[in-house]
Formats: C-alpha cells, structure tokens, sequence
C-alpha cells in the first residue's frame, strides 16, 4: 500500500484544498443563509468567511492528500483519488459549517 508522505503533492490534494477553500469560504454564510431564508446573508459574514478560507484550504490539502492516494489505490482509478480528495476536503468544511449552526 503507498503511504502518501504529509503534504506531498498529489491529485487528492488538489481536490481537496479545491473544495475546502471554495467550501470554507461560504461554509458559514450558508448556513446562516439557509436558517434566514435569505441569500444576501450568504456573505453577511466576510472576516470569518476569510478566516475560515484561511483554515479550510491547507487542512482540505492535508486530508484530501492522505485520504485520495489511498481510495484511488483501492478503487485502482485516478477518479477514485479525486474522489478522496473531495471527501477529504469537505471533512474542514462540515466541521466549520457545524460549528456555524
């Protein structure tokens, strides 16, 4: 089994940090969004969106880095790694947009 090393560049991590800095920067808003019914409160939060911008890309790097090397060795397929990698970079998301609620 390959053991990727921790913050090596791989497919996964790209995908990763993709979906954890595009998911971390509204992760809140939404949250707020959905609970007040309104749209404009997507970015009624701008200093904490950032900060969780800040917080959500290198730890959707990190984890979509570990978790998509391994799933795309399971599944023998580079979709696979993507794949891990997306769920590794939503895994910060949840976790702040829990936070939010």
């Amino acid at each position: 089994m390959r053991k990727p090393g921790f913050g090596e560049s791989n497919l996964g991590a790209v995908a990763g940090a993709v979906v954890g800095s595009i998911g971390g920067l509204f992760a809140l808003g939404v949250v707020r969004a959905i609970l007040l019914k309104d749209i404009t409160a997507l970015l009624g939060t701008p200093l904490l969106g950032v900060a969780s911008w800040v917080i959500s890309l290198p730890c959707g790097w990190l984890l979509g880095g570990q978790i998509g090397p391994r799933v795309g060795e399971k599944l023998r397929s580079q979709k696979g790694e993507i794949i891990g990698g997306v769920l590794g970079g939503l895994i910060p998301v949840l976790l702040i947009a829990s936070w939010g609620f």
